[in-house]
């Protein structure tokens, strides 16, 4: 399966931001708080690179 690019979208439409690591709803994946604005969607008075100013990312899951 081919990685989706940075701030593009993935195979259902979605938007992905660059922090994300899969597409929302890809098994072994869930929500988490952003690492870069700790989860407050701004960084420096401006919306976080990291998650487009949501907050949160998309990531793996540890586990097996």
């Amino acid at each position: 399966m081919a990685e989706p690019k940075e701030g593009g979208r993935a195979g259902g439409g979605t938007k992905l931001n660059p922090g994300d690591a899969a597409a929302p709803g890809t098994p072994g994946t869930g929500e988490a708080i952003c690492p870069d604005c700790e989860g407050k969607g701004r960084v420096a008075n401006r919306p976080c690179p990291n998650c487009d100013g949501t907050g949160k990312v998309v990531a793996g899951l540890a586990g097996g």
